[in-house]
């Protein structure tokens, strides 16, 4: 008999690891499909999955929260395209759980309100699979909210009913029209027939109604009528996703929309980005695996109107040894700088440093230079002030405007491990200044592109792709070459803006995506913000 042997393993393996670990499936909730209306719980279930099936509308900047080692796949059912059927969404779901993979199905809004549910509940639980159900914000609650309409008021609604409009036929339009306030979930597609059916039974033309588009996105719209006249308004317009809301509640939408806590600003107006720069353009940002280092940048070109994917493009790790800095670390006294050129090197730098029972007192004596605001904000969160930051916020100037002699300087470079600045270094050495590297941290690049972010590439719909360090640039052209062997990525970024941040970054743009359309004047990522609204104000 013949074996084979790297099966048997391989088999032995999946047995063991699901002797060892008992997978689990979590149903969770995604609200809106934004992070801002995500709750904390799945979160953290997201970061830790192994696998996620996610459902079309809660993809997107969500996905930016799971580990480039996580399976996702997407099962969305869209309309009028072809989906997975719910038979085989069952069947991955028990058949990851038997792995002992911890799995998350992400489903929109609410796992409960028209989520499907039950049938992957039933089919767990024949299965004997562990399960969790994880509550989300329903849109039925959170469109209406965000658009400033109450569905509840102690004049004019003492209640509010929430059905699917799916199949007309199958509701019960006599009792509906009924009610004072109604709440319609997929009904972008039937809303001239959900406006016959109900003054067909005796609403009002009059009768206000409203319809809310990609609720809580930066894409949002709003289209405020009456039945008489909201498809005259609408004709021609996409309206899916949408929530519409019908009743007399409506009306109190001009007194309330601006007091809505929300990260959308809502206007009067149908699309209440519309006066936005960056308003309808999809912007893929390039960043850290760490979600935090680009939330500032994501939550600036929203704010311009964007719609933002985020694909994590450098992963950062400790560097293969600590020897180095840490014999660094114990002789602090005899160096006169220290040089930290990135958020990351302050990070780890002082990680370094309290790992061995020492506080930021073993600094005295030594001058800190950083390069640009974040690394000197990041300095300052650990409660130093930086004594010189270049006023070009680039490394290469930094040894031109240092003050003070560099002759016989004694100078510690914690850095990443390798792909540094080679320039910088050379350009202390010419001035008479004696540099230590030692590494502190390594950036390599992630295994596989975030789902979303390609999906976006795929089918062409970013306008924009910024990169904050050549690394970035670099690492995105290895994990799309990756993804399509025969190149075609290439033909997808012919009409996309390449933005940089700066100099060296736009080195790199130039010689791997043989171009550059924006460079930030500022070398910050304001100033990159800047840069894109005013190529896409001059294109």
């Amino acid at each position: 008999m013949v074996f084979d042997r790297e099966s048997c393993y391989n088999r032995l393996m999946v047995e063991r690891k699901s002797v060892e670990r008992r997978g689990k499936v979590f149903l969770v909730g995604s609200g809106t499909g934004t992070l801002a209306h995500l709750t904390v719980q799945a979160q953290q279930l997201l970061k830790r999955a192994e696998v996620v099936l996610y459902d079309a509308l809660a993809e997107g900047e969500l996905l930016s929260l799971i580990s480039s080692e996580c399976v996702a796949i997407d099962v969305g059912k869209r309309g009028g395209k072809p989906s997975m059927a719910q038979a085989e969404i069952n069947r991955l779901l028990v058949n990851y759980c038997q792995r002992g993979e911890q799995v998350v199905r992400l489903k929109s809004g609410d796992p409960f309100v028209f989520g499907r549910a039950q049938a992957e509940i039933e089919a767990l639980r024949q299965a004997k699979c562990e399960f969790e159900v994880i509550p989300g914000l329903s849109s039925a609650l959170v469109a209406p909210l965000l658009a400033g309409i109450p569905l509840t008021d102690p004049a004019l609604s003492q209640g509010f009913a929430v059905v699917t409009a799916h199949d007309p036929d199958k509701l019960n339009w006599r009792s509906l029209s009924e009610l004072e306030t109604l709440v319609f979930l997929m009904g972008g597609r039937t809303l001239p027939e959900i406006v016959r059916r109900l003054q067909g039974h005796g609403r009002s033309a009059q009768t206000p109604i409203a319809i809310v588009r990609w609720a809580g996105r930066p894409q949002q719209q709003i289209w405020q009528g009456t039945l008489l006249d909201i498809l005259d308004q609408t004709t021609g317009e996409r309206l899916s996703p949408c929530i519409i809301i019908v009743g007399e509640v409506v009306q109190l939408r001009p007194y309330l929309q601006f007091q809505v806590s929300s990260p959308v600003p809502t206007t009067p107006t149908a699309a209440p980005l519309s006066g936005k720069p960056l308003f309808g353009k999809t912007i893929l940002i390039t960043r850290s695996a760490s979600a935090g280092q680009a939330a500032q940048f994501s939550d600036r070109l929203q704010r311009e109107g964007a719609t933002v994917v985020e694909l994590p493009a450098l992963e950062i790790v400790p560097p293969a040894s600590w020897a180095e800095l840490d014999s660094a670390i114990a002789r602090l006294r005899d160096f006169d700088w220290l040089i930290l050129t990135s958020a990351n090197a302050v990070d780890y730098f002082f990680e370094r440093l309290f790992s061995q029972l020492r506080d930021v007192r073993a600094l005295a004596g030594i001058k800190i230079a950083v390069v640009g605001d974040k690394t000197a904000n990041r300095l300052r969160e650990r409660g130093l002030q930086p004594d010189f930051v270049p006023p070009a916020f680039v490394a290469d100037s930094l040894a031109e405007h240092l003050p003070g002699s560099l002759e016989g300087a004694k100078i510690l470079f914690p850095r990443v491990e390798t792909g540094g600045r080679e320039v910088l270094v050379k350009d202390f050495i010419s001035r008479g200044a004696e540099v230590t590297e030692v590494a502190a941290y390594q950036s390599r690049c992630p295994e596989s592109i975030a789902p979303a972010a390609l999906e976006a590439l795929q089918s062409r719909r970013v306008d924009a792709v910024t990169f904050a360090s050549a690394k970035t640039v670099k690492h995105f052209c290895q994990m799309l070459e990756r993804s399509q062997p025969d190149s075609s990525w290439q033909s997808w970024m012919e009409s996309v803006c390449i933005a940089s941040i700066g100099p060296e970054t736009s080195k790199a743009c130039t010689s791997l995506l043989g171009r550059v359309d924006a460079e930030a004047q500022k070398y910050t990522l304001e100033g990159l913000v800047t840069a894109i609204v005013i190529w896409f104000d001059e294109s």
